[in-house]
C-alpha cells in the first residue's frame, strides 16, 4: 500500500501564511483537548505567527499528537499565486477623513486613497479595504485614533507596508506580512494612536471577479 502524505518540508524553507495558520489552529485544538495551558498557548501562538521557516514552525507542534485528518506538521500546499495589485497612481482622494462615533464607516471597492487619510473612531468601528483601491500617490499615510473602538485596514499582497502606530492600553496588530513589494506597487504607511482601542492591518488577496474560478467551482 503506497503513502500518498507528502514529505516533510526542507526545514530551511520559508513559511507561508497558510502554514502559519495551520500550526495555529492545531494548537487551539490543543487547548481545547487539555494538552495546552493557556499561558503556553499564547506564547507558542506568538511564536507561530513570527515563525519564518518550517525550523521554527516544526517545534511549535513537535510534541503533540497528530491531529486527525490533515497533518499537524506545516506543508506546502499549492494553491493560487498572490494576485497582483491591479490599481492606479495619480488622480484626487475619494475623502480624507472619516468618523465614527458611536457608529461605524467604511471604505471599500473602487475608491481613490489621498496622500493623507485620518481615520477616527471612538465607540465605533471603521473598515478601510485598500485590494481594489486606486492611490493617489506612490506613498500614502493613512493615520488611525481608536479610543475604546477600533480600525481594520485591509491591503492587498505586494504592496510596501509600514507600521509605525503606538498603542497604549490598546494595540497596533499587523498579523500577517504582505510579502515582497511588487514593481509599481504603493507604499501605505500606517500611523496614530490606539487607547482602550486596536488597529488591525491584514494581508488578502482582492476579491475574485464575478463569473471567476470561485463562483465556476461553486456552480
Amino acid at each position: 500500500m503506497s503513502d500518498d502524505r507528502p514529505e516533510k518540508p526542507l526545514p530551511e524553507l520559508r513559511a507561508s501564511d497558510a502554514d502559519r495558520d495551520r500550526v495555529a489552529e492545531r494548537l487551539r485544538d490543543a487547548v481545547a483537548e487539555g494538552r495546552l495551558d493557556m499561558e503556553e498557548f499564547e506564547e507558542r501562538l506568538e511564536a507561530a505567527y513570527k515563525s519564518r521557516t518550517y525550523a521554527e514552525l516544526e517545534p511549535l507542534t513537535r510534541d503533540l499528537p497528530a491531529a486527525e485528518g490533515p497533518a499537524a506538521h506545516p506543508v506546502p500546499v499549492a494553491g493560487p499565486a498572490a494576485a497582483p495589485w491591479a490599481g492606479r497612481i495619480g488622480g484626487a482622494g475619494t475623502s480624507t477623513l472619516a468618523v465614527a462615533v458611536m457608529s461605524g464607516f467604511q471604505r471599500k471597492g473602487r475608491w481613490t486613497v489621498p496622500a493623507r487619510f485620518d481615520a477616527v473612531a471612538f465607540w465605533g468601528g471603521g473598515e478601510l479595504d485598500l485590494r481594489e483601491a486606486d492611490f493617489a500617490e506612490r506613498e500614502v499615510v493613512i493615520n488611525c485614533v481608536a479610543i475604546m473602538g477600533g480600525i481594520e485596514i485591509t491591503v492587498p499582497p505586494g504592496v510596501e507596508l509600514d507600521v509605525r502606530g503606538f498603542g497604549f492600553m490598546g494595540a497596533f496588530d499587523q498579523r500577517h506580512s504582505p510579502g515582497p513589494s511588487r514593481p509599481g506597487a504603493p507604499r501605505v504607511v500606517v500611523t496614530g494612536f490606539a487607547f482602550w482601542g486596536g488597529v488591525e492591518i491584514k494581508v488578502k488577496n482582492p476579491k475574485p471577479p464575478l463569473g471567476g474560478p470561485s463562483l465556476r467551482k461553486e456552480l
